[in-house]
């Protein structure tokens, strides 16, 4: 399914300064690659649900741009009255972590409320729950894109937008299934924890993981 290009809205290096997304946003992130202490994060993309995507791209005082100062991003995605809907949200906080310096808090985590409550199953990918939980299907072409290129293409910018249109539709839907099996205070207990699981990550205890079991 191809975004609308009315629905993204793209800006360089920050938030305009009038913009209010309300309460509940979904959040995304693009990097370079998985290594959060070499690979620098690159776009933040937010939709309030409204079927609207926010992507802000963070380019390099190198290339011209802000780097990371990004003043208006950041108090939203530090908001403790916003609440973040992310998919793994262990890698997205720990990248905003690591490169805006900042705790985005309180988050919910869609790929956490599939794996409580998907147990049937081992998709639990973004593409597979909008495909069985909404009917949505999502074209992942352009995820291991260059998204440190200054200029993002449509594809790129399209692929961003699908990330994060759909969170809330899907979080609605893994809610309710929370609440059938009777797991939603366990989610929200995990939900918790994800900051701090993420700043292990960037401290280096995720490799071994100190919460497996080896000699």
């Amino acid at each position: 399914m191809k975004t609308p290009e009315s629905s993204i809205h793209f800006y360089k290096n920050d938030l305009p300064d009038d913009l209010n997304l309300g309460t509940s946003i979904a959040v995304d992130t693009e990097t370079m690659g998985l290594n959060l202490h070499r690979d620098r994060l690159c776009l933040v993309q937010i939709s309030s649900g409204d079927g609207r995507a926010h992507l802000v791209q963070l380019v390099p005082e190198s290339l011209g741009g802000n780097g990371f100062h990004a003043p208006n991003l950041k108090r939203l995605l530090s908001d403790p009255n916003v609440t973040k809907i992310m998919h793994f949200a262990r890698f997205d906080l720990a990248a905003i972590r690591q490169y805006l310096d900042v705790v985005a808090t309180p988050v919910v985590c869609t790929k956490i409320a599939a794996r409580l409550t998907r147990t049937f199953t081992d998709r639990h990918g973004l593409a597979a729950l909008c495909r069985d939980l909404l009917g949505i299907e999502l074209s992942k072409q352009q995820q291991t894109s260059d998204w440190g290129n200054p200029e993002l293409t449509s594809e790129q910018l399209h692929y961003a937008a699908s990330d994060v249109l759909y969170l809330h539709k899907l979080w609605k839907e893994l809610k309710a299934l929370l609440k059938r099996e009777n797991r939603l205070t366990l989610a929200q207990e995990c939900f918790a924890f994800l900051p701090t699981r993420a700043k292990l990550d960037l401290m280096g205890y995720d490799n071994p993981d100190i919460f497996s079991h080896r000699a």
